[in-house]
């Protein structure tokens, strides 16, 4: 292997393979944690044919813990994958760039997982502060990335795996480290572990509530917008109108359809609960909810215990203007029609007059100025 004469060379033991190997664990081990969550993220926004039904809605603050440590380990991601980089430059430009059918295997693994993977990163970053830049779907994208890198982190493994068992151990058998060496990985290393907590440290709070005093690289705090919560779409970015608000009603479609006004439906038995709404984007906070729940207003309108439900909503603009329920929440006694919020009426801006909250679902699927209930066959 030659590296070109114009690049810098870098000989110390921070770039050897045993040092590129501990990095690479711990890359995998964020990368890993960051793909599952994503995965459960992506079930439970849409569900597959065989999930149907078996949702869980317990614990109820799951998708809080999971979707958090999906925005963790993404941005302690970040670190981890420069200082890796570091540790194999220049060798990612070593020349000749293919010298075999194995080499060429590697190479073009190589460069897909590298460029697949700072994107998936740079797109995950953005998405926290929803600052898009481009005009495609980014869960889309994004999904579809965390399979290429997957594919190409799998063939990438494979080729190295003898490299990496060679090097997995503190120390290769039958030899023995330099003091020097192992000092100087080592700094390379507690460097790399103090820019991985400093980064998480200040980022995790928009989660962990011990943390929110520290939050200085998060976009938002969990605990600032109308009535304690943040708020992603307000009621005039959905097209909401004063109109929509003066005149609605909640219609109910199912075996026995009804109409009910405002006031009717708080007439009705109120209860209370205490869930988190956590979004995509990595921020959660508990709220206290007051409404009428969901299963009740099934019942009325004639509909079977645990019937799935469409939940469509008064706003023109933005996604997520109908989403679909699973019967495994419909049932649940926690799932609300809200209509009170920290103990005040909804804010137009969380979904004034009723939003859906329900345990173990997704922000985005929490439906605001709900409209409609349609029972679905």
């Amino acid at each position: 292997m030659r590296i070109p004469t114009f690049l810098p060379r870098f000989r110390g033991r921070s770039h050897d393979p045993r040092t590129v190997t501990v990095v690479g664990r711990l890359l995998g081990l964020a990368l890993l944690v960051c793909f599952l969550t994503g995965v459960l993220s992506h079930v439970l926004q849409e569900p597959p044919t065989w999930a149907a039904g078996r949702l869980p809605t317990r614990p109820v603050s799951g998708y809080r813990v999971t979707q958090g440590l999906h925005a963790i380990s993404g941005i302690a991601a970040v670190p981890l994958l420069l200082v890796k980089l570091w540790t194999v430059y220049p060798r990612l430009f070593s020349w000749p760039p293919v010298r075999s059918v194995a080499h060429a295997l590697e190479r073009g693994s190589l460069a897909v997982l590298v460029a697949a993977t700072l994107l998936e990163l740079f797109m995950g970053l953005l998405n926290t502060a929803q600052w898009y830049l481009w005009p495609f779907s980014f869960r889309q994208v994004h999904w579809s990335l965390a399979w290429v890198i997957t594919g190409a982190l799998l063939v990438h493994l494979a080729v190295k795996a003898p490299l990496i068992a060679a090097h997995w151990r503190r120390t290769p058998p039958g030899t023995a480290e330099p003091a020097a060496d192992g000092v100087e990985r080592r700094s390379l290393l507690l460097g790399l572990a103090a820019a991985v907590g400093a980064v998480t440290v200040v980022s995790a709070g928009q989660s962990v509530t011990p943390l929110e005093g520290l939050l200085l690289l998060a976009p938002r705090d969990p605990g600032t917008g109308p009535q304690g919560l943040p708020v992603n779409r307000t009621a005039a970015a959905a097209g909401i109108t004063a109109d929509d608000l003066r005149e609605w009603r909640l219609r109910v479609a199912g075996p026995e359809p009804y109409e009910l006004t405002l006031a009717e439906l708080r007439a009705m038995p109120q209860h209370r609960v205490e869930l988190p709404i956590a979004c995509v984007e990595g921020w959660s906070k508990s709220a206290h909810w007051e409404g009428v729940r969901v299963k009740d207003l099934l019942a009325r309108a004639g509909a079977r215990d645990g019937a799935a439900l469409r939940i469509v909503s008064l706003q023109r603009h933005g996604g997520y203007g109908v989403s679909e329920m699973d019967r495994a929440y419909t049932r649940d006694g926690l799932t609300l029609l809200a209509l009170r919020l920290n103990g005040a009426v909804l804010s137009p801006d969380h979904g004034y007059p009723a939003r859906i909250i329900a345990p173990n679902r997704p922000g985005v699927l929490q439906t605001k100025w709900v409209t409609r209930l349609e029972v679905m066959a």
